[in-house]
């Protein structure tokens, strides 16, 4: 850990206090790990100064414990039957897992104890002792208890759970020889998704969960069966907030989340309660999350982030709707300020928190000001002190048995202490004798009172042991049938409703004939969702959202467009080039033989402009692929009607020009003063800029523009270009439409003229492939949606434009390249 390091965590270091005298390395179990290069580090602040140890875990640990993968902070106490603990005393800091590289073999730098949380122990090893002292209770069985620490970290609540499941001492879930230590309950918290990644293996061997805290919207029966939450729910809190901030007429609040699906889920589905009763929010910000183990400076660039917009805010009321370790987040947020040093001047905020927001601090927190949090109001759980139970707590020592390791790290932590280790050779001032006293201790390190959270705890243990006690009363001696046990539910209140509730998903619908309290349940239909039973109407999801398959929960559509990267967009892209590249070479062919009379006989000018219109119409279709902007919406259609009137005017010109030529022919025509280039271009020139005209007038009122597709498409968000004027595109096709039926018409009159002009022969077959492309067009595109529509009209501009260049210049390269001999004037004046 470097100086930077250090002088971040605690400001008022001074860099030339540290002495290089001990370095002490801690491993999982608090032993002391020998390293080189040791040392303390002095703590000043105000009055304080005191020389602390600083307690790491080392990246080598993995050589010095083993590759076995036990979690290393527990208490254990084996007995008769157990009730197990996953706690959350300690926070790991962890490498990223970003699923393109391996995990690394390394262990973290550092951990994070949460001091308050450590009650949560003494509460559950409390109520075991009080119930194995009672002869009332469960006689002639001993509980014992399994408490490990989850980290606050997926992978080791998951650890954690899979080792209830195993034989003591080795890690091989769901074989289990022991006798004793039968798990028959769990406790758990205090994350929502702590209890959600617990439940998914616990259920499967239908083991009761206790869950204090927060926890996950479970919509499975099966699975809440077994889960039992301790705390009220979400929905409840969210009432009790509201009433809370009425009560005081706040109306102008800011509000900050946790970074997590389920801060993300309060803001698409609560907040519409706040604003039904007239409150606003002023800001939304997201608490920092510390996931991973990230560079301390940036963890310090959210802190101040977050601290600029809350105190920038003009709302003096700020909800925190967090876990319980974002209690040590929210006093951060003094020491971002003091970090950054910033020129602002102190707001006092008042902080409402929910029932969940236990005070808890990090050891480093200890001697700092709580002024942050004076005049905060919290929602509390109903508790109430527990007989013994605050002496309990003073008597408390710390075991030197391995499977009280939580304690031992709480010791070092609280007394500022280290034990010793008969393994090296120390010379503390400051070891930890084992008779301090928890009394001595302040209460921003532990509280003497019992929380909410803690007495949560007490109860479900008490719960456990009444059920089981109650179960080991039967005094049946028969043997229930299968279909007894699955049709009449042993012990258990019973339900009394006219029908089944309606699940989430479904809603009520009346029926007639029968009271209120009767009703059928009717599914949701497409685009609505009810996200809780019984609900009274399905609910339309945002527009930018769509319903699940189960129709309770709305999940976020996803933006699409025809995209170069997709193999849609790329067979199109290489097809456009691919025509593009033939037009180059049939163009470079008629340069290289422009004086061949094949070349020279119907216009060599108009032949050279078809050939360039036909390629820039290839890869006009480039601008429809991709993500529509600004530019490609207004260059798009306005370039392909135009580059298509030059394709089909050069088309016309040169079959006018054929028909022109063969009535010059006869004797005393007055036609031949007609034949020629002027002619030809005038017909070029006048066709393309009466298209060019109506693009500008499109573009002048009513400009194409890029958009949002919203409901095409049920799960898509397809980003599209809007004609603007749908009068205006429609009027470009009719006007291509016109020359295209044009050009056949007088094409298909000239296509028995002598072999001499046979080229509008082609010309005919090309304007035949050109309309019946163009037709089928139509009803595709209006029958297409999304980024199909788009894929369509590329489709029909290369299909047309290819149709153009393969029927009109295909036979006079087949000649040119292949027939010279027929490239000859002789041959083309033959009859």
């Amino acid at each position: 850990m470097s100086w930077a390091t250090l002088k971040t965590l605690l400001p008022s270091f001074q860099k030339d206090q540290l002495s290089k005298q001990r370095l002490r390395i801690l491993d999982y179990q608090g032993n002391r790990v020998p390293l080189e290069g040791v040392g303390t580090f002095r703590v000043t602040y105000g009055d304080f100064e005191k020389d602390l140890p600083l307690t790491i875990v080392t990246k080598q640990l993995p050589s010095l414990l083993g590759n076995q993968p036990f979690i290393k902070h527990k208490r254990y106490h084996s007995e008769d039957l157990v009730i197990a603990g996953i706690s959350s005393q300690i926070y790991m800091m962890s490498d990223e897992v970003t699923f393109r590289r391996s995990p690394s073999d390394e262990l973290v730098d550092d951990f994070i104890f949460y001091m308050q949380n450590y009650q949560h122990i003494l509460a559950l090893e409390f109520a075991i002792k009080e119930i194995n002292e009672n002869s009332r209770i469960l006689p002639n069985i001993t509980l014992g208890i399994h408490m490990s620490n989850n980290y606050i970290l997926a992978r080791w609540i998951y650890l954690a759970t899979l080792e209830l499941l195993s034989t003591k001492g080795r890690f091989n879930p769901n074989y289990k020889c022991d006798l004793k230590d039968n798990v028959i309950s769990v406790i758990a918290g205090h994350n929502a998704y702590i209890g959600q990644f617990m439940s998914n293996i616990l259920n499967i061997y239908k083991i009761p969960q206790f869950i204090y805290g927060s926890t996950a919207e479970i919509d499975d029966n099966i699975q809440a069966a077994f889960f039992h939450q301790l705390f009220p729910n979400e929905d409840l809190q969210i009432m009790g907030l509201v009433q809370l901030l009425l009560h005081f007429q706040w109306k102008w609040i800011g509000l900050i989340v946790p970074n997590s699906e389920r801060g993300k889920r309060l803001i698409q589905n609560r907040l519409h309660i706040f604003s039904k009763k007239g409150i606003c929010f002023d800001f939304m910000e997201e608490m920092p999350m510390e996931s991973v183990a990230k560079d301390i400076e940036i963890q310090f660039n959210y802190f101040v982030l977050l601290y600029k917009a809350i105190m920038r805010g003009t709302a003096n009321v700020v909800i925190t709707y967090g876990e319980n370790e974002d209690m040590a987040v929210l006093r951060m947020l003094p020491f971002a300020s003091e970090y950054e040093d910033m020129p602002m001047k102190r707001k006092d905020k008042v902080w409402v928190m929910p029932a969940q927001m236990e005070f808890t601090s990090i050891p480093f927190q200890r001697y700092k000001s709580l002024d942050i949090i004076h005049g905060a109001l919290s929602l509390a759980v109903s508790s109430k002190e527990i007989l013994g139970f605050k002496k309990f707590t003073q008597m408390r020592k710390p075991s030197s048995e391995e499977e009280d390791s939580l304690t031992r790290v709480f010791w070092e932590n609280a007394f500022e202490c280290s034990f010793p280790n008969a393994g090296l050779d120390e010379n503390s001032d400051n070891q930890c004798t084992g008779e301090e006293s928890l009394e001595t201790l302040p209460e921003s390190v532990i509280e003497s009172s019992i929380t909410g959270q803690s007495y949560s705890i007490y109860n479900a243990v008490y719960a456990v042991a009444h059920a089981l006690q109650a179960m080991l009363s039967s005094k049946s001696r028969k043997r229930g049938n299968a279909w007894e046990l699955s049709q009449q539910s042993w012990q258990i209140q019973p339900f009394s409703m006219c029908n089944p509730p309606c699940s989430s998903g479904w809603s009520k619908i009346k029926i007639e004939g029968k009271p209120f309290c009767c009703y059928d349940c009717l599914k949701c239909p497409e685009g609505k969702i009810s996200n809780k039973t019984d609900a009274d109407d399905c609910f339309p999801c945002s527009e930018d959202q769509y319903p699940n398959k189960a129709h309770n929960l709305c999940i976020p559509k996803h933006i699409t467009f025809l995209s170069h990267e997709e193999s849609l967009g790329i067979n199109l892209t290489a097809i456009a080039s691919f025509f593009s590249l033939i037009s180059v070479m049939v163009l470079g062919i008629f340069i290289k033989h422009r004086d061949t009379p094949i070349v020279k006989a119907n216009n060599r000018n108009l032949t050279y402009i078809l050939l360039i219109a036909l390629l820039l119409s290839f890869l006009c279709t480039l601008l429809f692929i991709g993500q529509p902007d600004q530019v490609k919406c207004l260059m798009r259609q306005t370039s392909f009607g135009i580059i298509f009137s030059v394709a089909l005017s050069c088309i016309l010109g040169k079959t006018i020009i054929v028909v022109l030529a063969f009535m010059a022919t006869k004797p005393g025509s007055k036609m031949r003063k007609w034949v020629g280039k002027r002619l030809a271009n005038a017909i070029v020139l006048s066709c393309s800029l009466t298209q060019f005209s109506i693009c500008a007038v499109w573009l002048t009122i009513s400009p194409p523009f890029p958009d949002s597709d919203m409901h095409s498409m049920a799960e898509e968000i397809v980003l599209e270009c809007k004609e603007g004027s749908t009068t205006m595109f429609y009027i470009v096709l009719g006007f291509l439409g016109f020359l295209t039926a044009f050009s056949f018409s007088v094409a298909f009159l000239a296509r028995k003229l002598p072999d001499s002009f046979n080229e509008a022969k082609f010309i005919t077959f090309s304007m035949l492939v050109f309309c019946s492309v163009w037709i089928s067009f139509v009803p595709t595109y209006l029958s297409t949606k999304g980024k199909y529509m788009v894929a369509v009209e590329i489709f029909s501009i290369l299909a047309s434009a290819a149709g153009l260049l393969g029927c009109i210049f295909s036979p006079k390269c087949y000649i040119i390249i292949l027939r010279p001999n027929l490239n000859r004037k002789e041959q083309l004046t033959k009859k």
